[in-house]
């Protein structure tokens, strides 16, 4: 079954230092690259890499970025046909400074990516219907994501919402999302709470089924992640790895979480496998540099399971 992301295409510019500078500060830094981002183009070749059949919907601007994403995106086999070009908007940006712990820092310019609206998205009606799921994130216009929400909802079609950057969101866009895929921190913004704890990420995920999420899932970093909805609650514990670079982590976990739900696992295989996707990730430096491909992850999987049956 198909994959529809609708989301973000970003150039990102990331720059590699010791430390993130001070408010006035200059510092030297270790590196530079460009590297091809966006929460959406990521999630989508994390799962295109894993041998999903994807199809991206968004927008990029007529410059040297805009044509260099659209060739990656081919490359990497996700279908572009729906990926627009703009007449006035730039192609978005990022700036991102990694530190020498792996942590980054993000500044995101948009451009083109907030172009789409919900007009744009009722001319699709029938990729979105045809989709075996979509798969949404926050780096686009609000109201076109609500719109593509309502749309699949309509046709039956499960909706993965990544709510990054972090942000409040109507109560009408959460009704008709199948599965909430926040951090701890965006878990703690969308609830009204601090989340300091696996605990405190339990009440927040509570806060969300109560606002009509059918499913939290909230990402733990190397703790795993944390399955909440009418079933109860359960913890996936993660892959303990040394971090290099955190930049695509979550994005890399929900391009995975969507190819295996589409494979018919069960939420908790998904979730252990989109752990193992998400602790490679992070091994490695850049955003779409940094996916895995699907027999690096049976591999890590099949190490990982040896390693368990030698410790009981």
């Amino acid at each position: 079954m198909s994959i529809v992301v609708i989301g973000s295409l970003n150039m990102d510019m990331v720059v590699r230092a010791e430390r993130a500078p001070e408010a006035g500060e200059t510092l030297f830094g270790q590196g530079f690259a460009l590297s091809p981002g966006g929460k959406g183009a990521n999630q989508a070749v994390a799962a295109a890499r894993l041998g999903a059949d994807v199809t991206m919907i968004g927008r990029v601007g007529k410059d040297a970025f805009g044509s260099g994403l659209l060739e990656i995106m081919e490359q990497e086999q996700v279908h572009t046909a729906y990926i627009s070009q703009s007449e006035s908007q730039a192609t978005g940006v990022a700036s991102i400074v990694v530190d020498g712990a792996g942590e980054n820092r993000i500044i995101v310019v948009p451009g083109a990516n907030v172009e789409m609206k919900p007009e744009d998205i009722e001319a699709l009606v029938t990729v979105i219907s045809g989709a075996g799921i979509v798969v949404m994130q926050l780096e686009t216009d609000l109201a076109m994501c609500e719109s593509a929400a309502v749309m699949a909802f309509r046709h039956g079609i499960p909706v993965i919402l990544n709510p990054a950057p972090a942000q409040l969101l109507s109560d009408k866009l959460l009704h008709h999302v199948t599965y909430l895929t926040p951090n701890e921190t965006e878990a703690g913004i969308l609830a009204g709470i601090s989340v300091e704890s696996v605990e405190d990420a339990e009440r927040a995920a509570r806060i969300m089924l109560q606002k009509g999420v059918q499913h939290m899932i909230v990402t733990l970093g190397s703790k795993g992640a944390l399955i909440v909805d009418a079933a109860g609650s359960r913890h996936v514990q993660g892959f303990p790895v040394q971090a290099v670079d955190t930049v695509a982590a979550g994005d890399s976990f929900n391009g995975a979480l969507a190819w295996q739900l589409t494979c018919g696992r069960t939420l908790e295989e998904a979730v252990r496998f989109a752990n193992a996707v998400g602790a490679l990730s992070v091994g490695k430096t850049g955003a779409i540099a940094s996916l895995p491909r699907l027999e690096e992850v049976e591999q890590f999987l099949r190490t990982a399971a040896n390693a368990e049956s030698h410790e009981q």
